[in-house]
């Protein structure tokens, strides 16, 4: 990408704002990135009132810039909020709005989703949010589509995160959009945090406690990771741990909250965008190294969970030639 980049991402912070979020932007927008060779982001923190209690009242900010900060930004990240259910500032609202008006991308990290639903900017759009506050938005929003399963979703200019630790997931993609795999595969490196955290937060929320004493999947899913191209199904994986397809099921519901068949196939589609990431564009390759057999699968599975072709997906993520 061309040297003279130039984006401004600006970050609401208000009361109770959550610090740890603040700090993913901070990292990843705001810190400088000489040894990449782009020009990085103009980041800035912004809020309605001079000096913010932030949450917990751990800590106070002061010396952030005033809201019109917002009616500059390409980009603007809205945190989370302790209360999802309390109405927000009116003055934080109306400066969304007025990004939206303008074409701004907008970012929501956990229950900031409330706020840019409040804001009237989410009407029609799907988005996430915590699985937590999951039925209270939904029927708070009931024309929002809501996703609850899934670590972050774009739809268009909206960009909504689902817990605390899915503001990286959701930075990383942002970065990997603007910037490029490459870029963004190095700010990962540099995080010590990988660049596609697999699964969605289905795998997060709380279920109840197996009558048996649990087995650890861990060695299983390891060893089928590395076997993705060589055919497996659910009876090979039921196999391979020495269990029936029926117990495999059980196991992998209580401990990933999601079938083998379906982690199977989130494995293999993670497989075909990084090799997609990295410069191959012959979707055969792709297909039987992945384990999803033809390019007609891969072509299906990968709409299916990103929106994109194959096409579009290496001209947005693959390295420039």
């Amino acid at each position: 990408m061309a040297k003279d980049f130039s984006h401004r991402v600006v970050m609401i912070v208000s009361a109770g704002s959550n610090p740890f979020e603040m700090g993913v932007a901070t990292e990843l927008f705001g810190l400088r990135r000489p040894e990449l060779p782009v020009e990085w982001y103009d980041f800035t923190l912004c809020s309605p009132t001079p000096t913010v209690r932030m949450h917990s009242g751990f800590f106070q900010l002061s010396g952030v810039a005033g809201l019109t900060a917002v009616d500059h930004a390409d980009t603007v990240i809205v945190p989370n909020r302790p209360d999802p259910l309390e109405e927000p500032d009116p003055d934080v609202l109306a400066a969304i709005r007025r990004a939206d008006a303008r074409g701004a991308r907008l970012v929501s990290f956990c229950t900031g989703a409330f706020t840019l639903a409040a804001a009237g900017v989410l009407d029609g759009s799907r988005v996430t949010t915590h699985w937590r506050w999951a039925e209270a938005f939904t029927a708070r929003y009931p024309h929002v589509d809501l996703d609850p399963d899934v670590l972050f979703v774009e739809d268009g200019r909206v960009i909504t995160a689902a817990g605390s630790a899915a503001a990286l997931d959701t930075a990383l993609h942002l970065i990997r959009a603007d910037h490029g795999a490459e870029t963004a595969a190095a700010v990962s490196r540099r995080l010590v945090h990988p660049a596609h955290r697999d699964g969605g937060q289905r795998q997060f929320v709380e279920h109840p406690v197996p009558e048996t004493a649990d087995t650890s999947l861990g060695p299983l899913l390891d060893w089928a990771t590395e076997h993705l191209a060589d055919g497996l199904d659910v009876t090979a994986l039921a196999a391979r741990a020495a269990v029936s397809p029926a117990t495999l099921h059980r196991r992998f519901r209580a401990q990933l909250g999601t079938t083998p068949l379906a982690w199977l196939t989130e494995q293999r589609v993670t497989l075909a965008r990084r090799l997609m990431e990295r410069g191959e564009d012959r979707l055969d390759v792709i297909a039987r190294a992945s384990g999803l057999g033809t390019a007609t699968s891969l072509r299906t599975q990968l709409r299916r969970r990103t929106g994109l072709t194959p096409t579009e997906y290496r001209r947005r993520f693959a390295p420039a030639r």
